[in-house]
């Protein structure tokens, strides 16, 4: 891609950059009012069967997802026109969330602008080794990687550790109106977790409000990961590294069914999202249909990403994800050719 298709591309998605306040507070009315009537209707249902509030809880996950995506907006000043409502509603939604606003403002900031670029790796995104930095690695560095790695680790402990652990902490180096903005979530949490288990019991809040978590919190991993490690994905070094390339070949279009795509809002164009962050997400799929070039982008399907999961190591040679049984496979290659 050339770079004035590169211009042109972003030409092309520039009119969608502008939000729109009224379907900006009737995507917040159509997530936040079905989250609160499911979280109520879940600890209704607790005295008939826990089957049926898992029921209830799987659908406020979604919608748990659905509010991150309202904040994720909100972090690229993309979800209002004015700066400060876009602080004020992140800072609410990542109560809700439990993700600090400012913090993950700035992560996610650096995760755009060093996706795909392999020299500029560890911040804000999930951790890739290529193939030779993993045969050159020390024992102990293997071990942990393979560990952190593993889907059991990736999406189920890593939502407890997400929200437990590194959510509740400020980063290194962070400045003061960050921190703050941290200790404000932090506290306004405790308040609201204290406050609805005096309601509800601790118990019952416990079971829901966990459930709920657990499964938001390993959705959001799975739909971050998978839309960044797909088999023919884009990683260059930082010499051979263009912004373009990595959003529309980086980032895949996770094609999901109307319902998902919904709930997830349409960040399944998540290549669109990376070409411009300005694009507030009810018009992703709109810049993405109307857009001629980005038909041709790498396209996942519900069915197609499960296979996102035995990708471990970038493979730099041939330019695709393989998996550890790839490596071993390449090792003994290298043997028999040695003899």
């Amino acid at each position: 891609m050339s770079k004035q298709s590169n211009m042109n591309l972003k030409k092309h998605i520039s009119p969608y950059e502008k939000s729109n306040t009224r379907d900006s507070v009737w995507q917040l009315i159509n997530t936040l009012t079905p989250l609160i009537i499911l979280w109520i209707l879940a600890y209704q249902s607790l005295a008939i069967s826990y089957f049926l509030t898992l029921f209830f809880a799987i659908f406020a996950a979604g919608f748990v997802v659905r509010t991150f995506i309202i904040f994720h907006d909100c972090c690229h000043q993309s979800f209002f026109k004015n700066r400060r409502l876009n602080s004020i509603l992140g800072t609410i939604t990542g109560i809700i969330t439990l993700f600090p606003f400012s913090q993950w403002k700035h992560e996610h900031s650096v995760h755009h602008a060093t996706s795909s670029n392999l020299d500029k790796r560890g911040v804000g995104d999930i951790w890739v080794l290529t193939v030779n930095e993993y045969l050159e690695a020390p024992l102990k560095t293997k071990i942990v990687y393979r560990i952190y790695r593993n889907p059991i680790v990736m999406f189920g402990l890593g939502p407890i550790y997400l929200f437990l652990i590194k959510n509740r902490f400020n980063r290194k180096g962070a400045r003061r109106n960050e921190r703050l903005n941290t200790y404000l979530i932090n506290i306004s949490v405790i308040v609201l977790y204290t406050i609805l288990s005096l309601i509800v019991g601790w118990q019952a809040f416990l079971i829901i409000q966990g459930t709920i978590l657990f499964i938001s919190g390993s959705a959001g991993i799975w739909l971050f990961y998978v839309q960044h490690t797909f088999e023919d994905s884009y990683f260059e070094e930082d010499e051979n590294w263009e912004y373009v390339k990595a959003a529309v070949e980086g980032s895949s279009f996770y094609k999901l069914p109307k319902l998902l795509q919904w709930l997830t809002g349409n960040i399944g164009y998540h290549h669109v999202h990376h070409l411009s962050p300005r694009v507030p997400n009810y018009k992703l799929e709109e810049a993405h249909n109307n857009t001629t070039p980005l038909q041709h982008v790498p396209t996942i399907t519900l069915a197609t990403s499960l296979s996102s999961i035995k990708f471990r190591l970038w493979d730099e040679e041939n330019k695709v994800f393989v998996s550890f049984r790839k490596i071993k496979t390449l090792k003994v290659k290298q043997k028999i050719s040695a003899t």
